[in-house]
């Protein structure tokens, strides 16, 4: 141990033998690694939100280990058809004799992919595009806002639909490619109301005489000050594409063979399952879209908490 002057204060590798003074080293920086980042502990601390992510959380891990909770093929035909829920099949049989309860688990994959992929798409050209209107302003701003309201203003989902019908192919990357570039309008127009707030702070200022080029001054400045704007704009997009792309293959455009809760939907419809008394396979693709759009607009208000600190709770 140290020896210590007259008027110093004791410090913990004062008090501690050179061993312990090593394992409290360790520990601190074993803490320091596996603290939880400050975003995810504003988000569990609210409760909407927390409920909201372990909802989140049972879906993903459905859909990514999907093979061990489906207890059969989803494109399998060879069970008896129109069979009642049971322990066999938990939700029944459909009319060709597949499994109820194993399309259903795949089905959240499909759902999560499309909202991933399809609101990523959508956020990207709406950042692009916003920020680049509200930064640059002028004629660039006038050219790129006709833009934006033309789209705003033309019906999405017929939209949706005819661009889904005359695609090339009727794969799931092509319903999510439509989506994506469908439904960028409405956050490239918030975007653009936000960037045309900041454009003039001292601090873009000083970066534009810095030096710094266009696309520097929009992703290194301003973005960070954006992030939950961003975030909550990518959480509507991804909500916004899994309806989608569960209406679309509800009404019949997309591929029929995809297995989703759309896909479900419509083939329940289409083979009469509320005739049968199919309740099940009518029921239960609904139900499970419901949660699924309701757990990701839990997790939206601890969103909003991340850029507004009034919101947060104690």
């Amino acid at each position: 141990m140290s020896m210590l002057q007259q008027g110093e204060t004791p410090t913990v590798s004062d008090a501690l033998p050179l061993d312990e003074e090593g394992a409290v080293e360790q520990q601190t920086r074993a803490n320091r690694r596996f603290r939880v980042p400050g975003w995810l502990g504003i988000l569990w601390e609210n409760r909407k939100s927390r409920v909201g992510l372990v909802m989140l959380a049972i879906f993903l891990i459905v859909a990514v280990f999907a093979p061990l909770f489906s207890p059969h093929d989803p494109r399998s035909n060879d069970f008896a058809p129109n069979l009642d829920p049971g322990s066999g099949h938990l939700l029944g049989t459909t009319t060709k004799g597949e499994d109820i309860f194993s399309q259903l688990v795949y089905g959240a994959r499909t759902s999560l992919i499309v909202g991933v992929v399809g609101g990523l798409l959508a956020t990207a050209i709406a950042l692009v595009i916003g920020l680049t209107a509200g930064y640059l302003g002028g004629t660039v701003n006038e050219v790129l806002t006709f833009f934006i309201n033309l789209a705003l203003v033309v019906p999405i989902l017929p939209l949706i639909a005819l661009l889904s019908a005359y695609a090339p192919g009727q794969g799931l990357w092509v319903v999510i490619l439509i989506i994506g570039l469908t439904g960028w309008a409405s956050g490239a127009r918030l975007k653009k109301a936000q960037i045309l707030t900041l454009r003039s702070r001292d601090y873009i200022t000083a970066a534009v005489f810095a030096g710094e080029g266009l696309w520097q001054v929009i992703f290194r400045e301003i973005m960070p000050n954006m992030i939950s704007l961003v975030v909550v704009g990518f959480m509507g997009s991804a909500m916004g594409a899994i309806g989608a792309e569960a209406g679309l293959a509800f009404l019949g455009f997309g591929n029929p063979e995809t297995i989703s809760w759309g896909t479900m939907s419509y083939w329940a419809n289409n083979q009469g399952a509320l005739v049968t008394g199919q309740w099940a396979w009518l029921l239960a693709p609904g139900l499970a879209l419901s949660f699924l759009i309701m757990a990701l607009t839990l997790v939206n208000f601890g969103v909003d908490a991340l850029g507004n600190p009034q919101l947060r709770e104690e």
